[in-house]
């Protein structure tokens, strides 16, 4: 606890509490969480709230580490996921104001060997599209080249592949979620400054707001004690999950962080990039700042929640919408094991994080509306139920799904292929932009083995026809791929085998020939 003082507004809504101020909030977030806790099968959470430009709180829930029944405290490390993105745009910002590059300078000019599909849009594309997720490209394009943890592309691999994306909207037309731009992003930051994206964010962003125990890699902080464990659901229980070492996507989601270290990010932002005793310093400037608020792309918005939101966009590596007449920013973060959500309301000088060690993130979302109710004045909505309501009925989607995939299929082979039929498909196969993929056969079953992603391996059953199902070995991937012969015998594509997986598994852009 940082500071005791409350807003007249806070107390006003949560005035059915008889206590002090300090109390007043402890008490009211403790429940709430707590209670998310228990309702989502979380093992741990770590939030903090600033109300007023003050910090209200700062404070763990639950444990670190199941096995080490460690507890969470303000100080523990968790990775922010794609909440990273906003610290990536903070470079490029401290960046535009030394005068270094413009928001709307083409690409091409700091990365020359930069090349999209269509010729235009290599000459047209701008920083603020690469930031902005309105390139054309499908949901998650390109995911694959850093996702599963392990891949061994490097940065020069994932900028020559871009080249081979096909798009599927026009230029500008229309958003959709890429990570792969921000891995561009972080390139040109060690381009333009000279250092590489790791180390320019934490001496310029991290070292002076004094996020001491934050660091911008797994590899920078795993050393730490006090840094969790992530856990995902797999058959119904949790299973801590392997972290690599891989940094490639860093500047897309690398970043882990406290409650404590986010809370000073929080301010940083709420006083439009200024920092420090009396506010004397600054980060980046107000322009700067406005420009990564602004709406680049738009999104469809829900207007069904209590908040009569009217509006929803894309900044630079900011969500903005708008509830109860009050201007949103926020983002989302997930990773294996891992969410985090920060939502500002710059108007009320607030904010909120909250960060948690376990796949699926209703349990953050239900305690950021559940605050976000105390500060807006939404009175009446059970927030954690509206958000169980939710899962429950996905997970009843996803029964009904999975029965659309037998318990027999998946655990036998009930439509074996013969020793000719696996002889006809084994081979080597190539994808422009993926590479080298295997199919061989091993006591008489049928394997996928990538050569560059080393977690996508596993064993192909036969599902019907020419369709095959991979079920990697790595249960934790969640992300099983139905495999899609030509009737050429000369390549496959690939597509998700579960609606729920996610976009990050983007097989079906891979259009794989044999070698």
């Amino acid at each position: 606890m940082k500071n005791k003082r409350i807003s007249l507004s806070l107390l006003i809504i949560l005035s059915v509490f008889v206590a002090d101020a300090q109390s007043l909030t402890v008490r009211s977030v403790d429940s709430i969480v707590n209670k998310a806790l228990v309702t989502f099968n979380v093992p741990g959470i770590a939030v903090s709230i600033i109300s007023d430009g003050k910090v209200l709180l700062n404070k763990g829930y639950g444990l670190s580490s199941i096995e080490k029944q460690k507890k969470v405290d303000e100080n523990t490390l968790f990775g922010i996921a794609s909440n990273s993105k906003a610290f990536t745009t903070a470079a490029l910002a401290i960046l535009v104001d030394e005068g270094k590059l413009k928001w709307d300078d083409k690409l091409v000019k700091y990365i020359p060997e930069f090349k999209m599909y269509d010729p235009y849009v290599t000459r047209e594309f701008t920083i603020a599209d690469m930031l902005s997720h309105r390139s054309g490209l499908g949901v998650g394009a390109g995911d694959l080249l850093h996702n599963p943890d392990s891949t061994d592309f490097k940065i020069k691999d994932v900028i020559y592949s871009l080249r081979w994306l096909k798009p599927e909207a026009s230029f500008r037309s229309r958003y959709a979620y890429d990570n792969i731009f921000y891995l561009v992003a972080a390139e040109l930051v060690r381009r333009v400054s000279g250092e590489s994206w790791g180390d320019f964010v934490h001496k310029h962003i991290m070292l002076p707001l004094q996020m001491d125990g934050s660091g911008t890699s797994y590899v920078r902080v795993k050393s730490n004690p006090n840094i969790i464990d992530g856990y995902e659901e797999v058959n119904g229980r949790l299973t801590k999950i392997v972290r690599d070492d891989s940094e490639q996507d860093n500047g897309a989601g690398g970043i882990y962080s406290s409650a404590n270290d986010m809370s000073k990010w929080m301010l940083m932002q709420l006083n439009n990039g200024s920092y420090g005793q009396d506010l004397k310093q600054q980060l980046f400037s107000v322009k700067a700042q406005d420009a990564m608020w602004t709406p680049q792309i738009f999104l469809p918005v829900s207007k069904n929640d209590g908040y009569d939101s009217h509006f929803g966009a894309y900044g630079f590596g900011w969500f903005l919408h708008d509830a109860r007449g009050y201007k949103i920013v926020s983002h989302t973060g997930q990773d294996d094991g891992m969410i985090s959500e920060v939502d500002l309301i710059p108007e009320l000088h607030a904010g909120i994080t909250v960060l948690s060690n376990r796949d699926g993130g209703a349990a953050v979302r239900a305690i950021i509306d559940q605050v976000s109710d105390y500060l807006l004045n939404v009175n009446g909505i059970d927030r954690i139920a509206r958000w169980k309501a939710k899962v429950d009925k996905q997970a009843h989607l996803s029964d009904t799904v999975g029965r659309s995939l037998p318990d027999k299929f998946l655990h036998s082979t009930p439509f074996k292929p013969d020793s000719r039929e696996i002889g006809n498909v084994i081979g080597t196969y190539k994808d422009s932009w993926f590479g080298i993929v295997t199919l061989y056969k091993n006591n008489g079953k049928l394997y996928f083995r990538s050569k560059r992603s080393s977690q996508l391996h596993g064993e192909m059953v036969r599902y019907k026809a020419n369709t095959y199902l991979v079920k990697w070995d790595n249960r934790n991937l969640e992300a099983d791929a139905f495999v899609y012969f030509k009737k050429d015998g000369k390549g496959f594509t690939m597509a998700r085998a579960l609606p729920e997986t996610s976009f990050a598994y983007d097989f079906q852009d891979l259009n794989f020939q044999k070698l």
